[in-house]
């Protein structure tokens, strides 16, 4: 079957994840995560992320993001985040249509915040007229394939909290940004000071679920109430929980990113000094992104699958997945050669 380069979402299920949800399929358990399987998941999450982790499970990745904000704020504050972030270009609006949340935007050109950047937005405080910063949104790893480092992380997270803000960090591709930096997951999360959240399980190699977990203080009496008013509360939770218990045992996690970060790498150095090509971000995590000569994108889409990311300048996204194979890679870098030749 022909390999597509659009998105992780692509991808299958992983295997082990599969087997999870079958193996849970029998008898009789409580609903609304009361089951046996969820409490498991909830404690495997507090190994990962400290013992005062508070994981909520949920579909998607937009309803993680809309309930982590809705927790944080209150509803005259916005959320400070890069341009480029996905709580700003794809979610549908959703945050502002479901969560009444402002997005106070920041140009980034690498999809990164700093506090410089931060800094531009904490402005008329007090002004009534004004919305008011109440938090940071960080996408780890970025939408432009990008890394934060530990300390860039803290940095912002005390920039935060000097500001009486809290940190959110949108994991979607949380554990290639781990694999890839080779760190545990709480180094990139609890150990900086984020205060929630949205730990991806989707594009990590999961069926459908992602979690939103808590870190802050005095959040967690809202979450149930927030995640049922969202849509999120799914009644045969244990199906949701049996694929987490999968992805966090024995770091499946980490074995499926470092792969897909691996195809990544290994597509970027096989194109990078092809005659019209140009790498446009550095390649850390699991997708490159390359501006091709006029008519070439548009001539492999034909049989290849992947997105033309910037209409206007003719960016392109190649995603690499947990099942992406050296011979797609291969296959697909030869024909770009030929195609720019």
């Amino acid at each position: 079957m022909r390999a597509y380069f659009n998105s992780d979402n692509y991808a299958p299920a992983l295997p082990e994840v599969v087997e999870a949800v079958a193996a849970v399929n029998h008898g009789h358990e409580p609903a609304y995560g009361a089951d046996s399987v969820t409490a498991r998941v909830r404690d495997l999450i507090r190994a990962e992320l400290g013992e005062h982790a508070e994981p909520f499970l949920v579909l998607n990745g937009t309803g993680a993001n809309v309930i982590a904000l809705r927790a944080m704020l209150r509803p005259w504050e916005g959320v400070i985040c890069a341009e480029s972030a996905h709580l700003n270009v794809d979610e549908g609006g959703a945050p502002e249509v479901v969560g009444g949340i402002k997005l106070l935007t920041v140009p980034a050109p690498d999809g990164k915040l700093t506090p410089e950047l931060v800094a531009t937005r904490i402005a008329r405080i007090g002004d009534e007229h004004a919305v008011q910063p109440g938090a940071v949104s960080v996408t780890q790893s970025t939408e432009l394939g990008t890394l934060y480092t530990a300390a860039e992380l803290r940095a912002l997270a005390d920039q935060a909290h000097e500001h009486g803000m809290r940190l959110h960090v949108d994991g979607a591709r949380l554990a290639n940004a781990a694999a890839a930096l080779d760190a545990p997951l709480r180094a990139l999360t609890a150990d900086v000071g984020a205060d929630v959240v949205s730990f991806g399980g989707t594009k990590a190699g999961l069926m459908l679920g992602e979690a939103v977990v808590l870190l802050g203080e005095d959040l967690a009496p809202s979450l149930p109430y927030l995640r049922k008013q969202s849509l999120q509360l799914a009644s045969k939770m244990r199906y949701v929980a049996a694929q987490f218990e999968a992805l966090l045992t024995g770091e499946l996690w980490r074995r499926a990113a470092g792969h897909a970060n691996a195809m990544a790498a290994r597509l970027a150095e096989e194109v990078r000094d092809l005659p019209g090509v140009t790498l446009t971000q550095a390649v850390q995590a699991n997708v490159v992104f390359a501006i091709l000569p006029p008519g070439v994108a548009e001539a492999l889409q034909r049989e290849w699958g992947f997105y033309t990311w910037d209409e206007h300048t003719g960016e392109v996204r190649w995603m690499c997945s947990h099942d992406t194979r050296e011979e797609d890679v291969d296959a697909f870098a030869a024909a770009v050669a030929a195609a720019v030749a």
